[in-house]
């Protein structure tokens, strides 16, 4: 019984044809061999998992991106999004085209005007607001107090020829306390022109206005245009009216899309540039 239960044992030899020499010799048993194929087999799966997954020879693989794919990847991901921005601009330009014929108020894309709206205002801010109004409605009635009829009363600059700085859609119209400007909204790439003969006294960059630039005219007026893609004009540069000064644009914090904002400054304050001018 001890001989049947004793485990069964293999050898292998190597021995030399000519002298019959044992030249290598392993004894083994029958679960030993199998535990040994197994590891071997497992260290070598594990060895080209390692070849494969640290080199470059993955690259090699059916149907795996390399650097190339990947790079083209990203530029596509890159172009559908441009292109979804742009679609987007064209169906908001297409909305405030289809409010302004429909007689419907336009969307409002100047986002600190939103905030300013959305947010309720404290009794602190309209105190002064009101005591601002009142001081203003004052001044008016002093300095019409001696005419006789104050709706012929117009200012100098009624009887100028204003160049149309962009032709498009008023999308947001003017508002002496919180929007003192005209926003239009027109296709990207479309020509900023001045509106006036003069001269250029800003051209720069700010966090909220992005791209702007200024232009001096006479009879101490000044037109101001906000949010461009680019500036076609330097500070010092002598313009006259339709000369092109900017691209139109949507830089800034205070935008939301392609758009002129555009003031117009007589004697230091704020007027309707509606009034004046034909968008």
């Amino acid at each position: 019984m001890a001989k049947e239960n004793k485990a069964r044992r293999f050898r292998l030899t190597l021995v030399n044809n000519d002298t019959h020499k044992h030249l290598w010799m392993l004894h083994f048993q029958r679960s030993g061999l199998l535990l040994t194929i197994l590891s071997v087999i497992l260290v070598f799966l594990l060895a080209a998992f390692c070849l494969i997954a640290f080199t470059p020879l993955k690259t090699f693989i059916p149907g795996y991106p390399d650097a190339t794919v990947q790079r083209a990847a990203i530029r596509n991901a890159m172009t559908v999004d441009s292109l979804e921005h742009i679609v987007d601009r064209w169906e908001f330009y297409a909305e405030s085209l289809r409010r302004i014929v429909e007689g419907e108020d336009p969307v409002r894309i100047d986002s600190l005007v939103r905030a300013q709206a959305a947010r309720p205002m404290d009794a602190a801010e309209k105190a002064r607001l009101d005591a601002r109004d009142s001081v203003l409605r004052q001044q008016v009635m002093e300095a019409e107090q001696f005419g006789l009829d104050s709706r012929t009363r117009k200012l100098p600059i009624e009887g100028m020829h204003f160049f149309p700085p962009l032709k498009g859609v008023v999308s947001q119209a003017y508002d002496p306390t919180l929007h003192p400007a005209v926003d239009i909204t027109a296709p990207a790439n479309s020509v900023v022109m001045a509106a006036l003969d003069g001269t250029v006294i800003y051209a720069g960059w700010s966090d909220e206005s992005g791209y702007s630039l200024a232009i001096q005219h006479d009879n101490d007026l000044v037109s101001l245009y906000k949010h461009n893609q680019r500036l076609l004009r330097a500070s010092g540069d002598r313009v006259t009216a339709g000369t092109p000064v900017a691209i139109v644009g949507n830089t800034g914090t205070l935008t939301t899309g392609e758009h002129l904002h555009f003031e117009l400054w007589y004697k230091g304050e704020a007027v309707d540039p509606a009034k004046y001018i034909g968008f």
